[in-house]
């Protein structure tokens, strides 16, 4: 059987009433959610960077070990030449060991640069990597705390929040797709998340501007849904101004 426009309204509603005590307990969350989910990003970032110092250090490492057995090779050579040296048979072949003899040795001093300068580098990568390290120690001492605090806030209201969203998925079943989706988008434009309001002393409830009293007399009647004209939320019904009982009426004097 189809739900009356009063029984989708009331639903709607109701849906609103949920929704708005789970934003209040987020609420109170307040930004500690997004300050842990940065911090661990931040961290994952850290870690990232430590890892790719380590790599870079290891890279420079073996750079280093290739250069002093390219020494140790180019020393064996200019062994070798000068040995050749003593017995060369002309100028000739002297002038062409001489000249292998000074490659050798240049290419010695060559690969000895690149050690001090890949040192030099290690030595800076070593600094940030232990400057790093006083970071991410610090960084992970905050992301303790916050989740901390948030465990504890969590806890204080996991309860009713696990109850709210289970009233909230049945509350779901009994509202139309369509009005579903109007309702979301509402919220999401909403900065107060009310997409589902009352009309209160003659004004919309949630954007307090004035509606007139035929439009007043359309929604107490529920025949159709109506929205605001001025903030586009839906009006679930008039709230009627009760008389307080409680303050004497004066008296009327006699003349």
């Amino acid at each position: 059987m189809e739900s009356t426009i009063a029984q989708k309204l009331e639903a709607i509603h109701n849906l609103q009433k949920i929704d708005s005590r789970l934003d209040a307990i987020f609420k109170i969350r307040g930004a500690l959610p997004e300050e842990v989910q940065d911090l661990e990003d931040e961290i994952i970032g850290y870690e990232t960077r430590l890892s790719k110092f380590k790599t870079d250090i290891a890279a420079l490492d073996d750079e280093i070990k290739k250069h002093k057995d390219a020494i140790k090779e180019a020393e064996k050579l200019i062994k070798k030449y000068q040995e050749q040296q003593m017995n060369v048979r002309n100028n000739r072949e002297y002038d062409a060991i001489t000249k292998e003899l000074e490659l050798q040795d240049l290419e010695i001093q060559v690969l000895k640069k690149k050690i001090g300068e890949a040192q030099f580098t290690i030595e800076n990568k070593n600094k940030d990597v232990e400057e790093l390290k006083e970071t991410l120690k610090d960084r992970k001492k905050d992301l303790e705390q916050k989740n901390g605090e948030l465990e504890t806030i969590v806890s204080e209201s996991e309860s009713e929040e696990n109850k709210l969203k289970t009233e909230k998925e049945k509350a779901v079943k009994k509202i139309d797709e369509r009005i579903i989706k109007s309702y979301k988008k509402i919220r999401e434009n909403a900065k107060n998340g009310l997409a589902v309001v009352m009309v209160r002393r003659g004004a919309c409830g949630g954007c307090f501007n004035i509606v007139p009293p035929q439009r007043q007399a359309d929604i107490r009647e529920k025949k159709k849904i109506i929205v605001c004209e001025h903030c586009g939320r839906i009006l679930a019904g008039v709230e009627d101004e009760i008389e307080d009982e409680a303050t004497p009426k004066k008296k009327r004097s006699k003349a």
